[in-house]
């Protein structure tokens, strides 16, 4: 399909809250559907949202790319899980073709319209870049990212160290995300206090 011909495309300006929560990976069936991967175990934020805004994939991921360019808004009509994954109705798309002409597309929402998380609950999004502390006050690093394991989360902890020639080098701590080693998440003052050692 010819760039920038794909019905049920609009242009815009992405959101200047605007995060990446997935990737479109293909069509799904044959009247305008997608496959989609979240970057996350529980993409609620997607399933909220009315409209989704879309980049076009990194060169290395689909060179040729050419359905748009810069950043286009959508209207989704519908989205849910389906097996393993989660699909999506475009309004506009109307056939295989277009939603394939999707694939490896970016997509975005604004943090601002994410729904409100429960009580003890996170979005990942703002766990990222806190500054995790023990009991005794001793800083053990920054969250650099989550990885799911199966039954919950763990905390990829990022903190300097000295290498054996002397030069000051990065290294990574796991701490599962559980209440056992999580004494409490401060968003506000970007903070993560748990129950850990440096050298557990």
């Amino acid at each position: 399909m010819a760039a920038d011909q794909v019905p049920g495309l609009r242009k815009a300006g992405l959101p200047e809250d605007a995060i990446e929560v997935g990737r479109i990976l293909d069509a799904w069936g044959v009247k305008g559907w997608v496959k989609v991967l979240p970057h996350s175990a529980e993409p609620e934020a997607l399933f909220a949202a009315r409209d989704w805004f879309l980049q076009a994939p990194e060169a290395r991921f689909r060179p040729g790319f050419s359905a748009f360019s810069g950043t286009v808004s959508v209207a989704i009509e519908e989205c849910k899980v389906h097996s393993d994954s989660v699909v999506a109705k475009i309004a506009g798309l109307v056939d295989r073709n277009a939603a394939e002409s999707l694939r490896g597309a970016r997509i975005f929402l604004p943090r601002s319209s994410f729904p409100s998380a429960s009580k003890d609950e996170y979005y990942w999004v703002d766990l990222i870049g806190l500054n995790v502390v023990n009991r005794e006050g001793l800083h053990l690093g920054a969250v650099r990212d989550l990885m799911t394991t199966g039954p919950h989360s763990v905390l990829c902890v990022e903190y300097q160290t000295i290498a054996e020639d002397g030069s000051q080098t990065s290294a990574e701590r796991m701490i599962p995300f559980v209440a056992a080693y999580v004494d409490a998440v401060e968003i506000a003052l970007k903070r993560i206090t748990v129950d850990w050692q440096p050298d557990y």
